[in-house]
């Protein structure tokens, strides 16, 4: 079964623009999901959970015009730490130099719900669903160079970091602190474009358009 759009459970420009990168037809639907983590939760469980629960929210939303939603979560962890949004300067700037100088992992999970257009097309489900949502994860290695106090100070001023994961944007003016990537630019910016693209395919959303 094909379907005319997907929604995208997310207010991230971020995962718009890369959307409209590969020509993905989408309307925003907005949705409200806790974020908290849970305790003794592992970072990879913790994004998987937010995103099949904004994809699942998304679709209860949207019931009555039922497509697709699309729905992701990011994460950067290190020494086994989840940096989640930065809640203040003082928050950011020690996110910044915990990641100075070192190599950190960052996790984003995307998740597609289509349980209502999928039972009546035969239930169709593939080997990473649960719930009447599929889902993929996607792990990125990111390098810093060393990145000074002064130097972390003036990226908080520049209003880029206060609502990025691991308080900073890889597309942006963070750039300039990435010595080497392994793995997926657009995973790390927030949505991974292969695994996007595959569960998109599954559930017969058009790309390309």
């Amino acid at each position: 079964m094909s379907a005319d759009f997907v929604y995208l459970a997310s207010g991230s420009p971020r995962r718009r623009e890369l959307l409209m990168q590969i020509g993905v037809p989408f309307q925003v639907l907005a949705t409200s999901v806790e974020e908290s983590v849970q305790a003794g939760e592992r970072a990879a469980d913790y994004v998987i959970r937010l995103a099949r629960a904004k994809a699942l929210a998304g679709e209860k939303a949207s019931a009555s015009a039922p497509q697709p939603v699309l729905a992701a979560d990011t994460t950067v962890v290190v020494d086994g730490r989840i940096l989640g949004k930065p809640v203040d300067r003082d928050d950011g700037e020690r996110m910044l130099l915990a990641l100075s100088g070192r190599t950190h992992e960052v996790l984003t999970a995307v998740a597609v719900a289509d349980g209502a257009r999928s039972d009546a097309g035969g239930g169709r489900r593939g080997p990473a669903a649960e719930g009447g949502c599929e889902w993929r994860l996607c792990r990125s290695e990111v390098r810093f160079r060393v990145i000074s106090a002064a130097e972390a100070r003036s990226y908080w001023d520049s209003g880029e970091p206060h609502d990025k994961a691991g308080g900073y944007a890889i597309q942006g003016r963070a750039a300039v602190f990435v010595a080497a990537l392994s793995g997926s630019y657009s995973g790390v910016m927030g949505l991974p474009l292969y695994e996007t693209a595959e569960l998109l395919a599954a559930a017969g959303v058009p790309r390309w358009r």
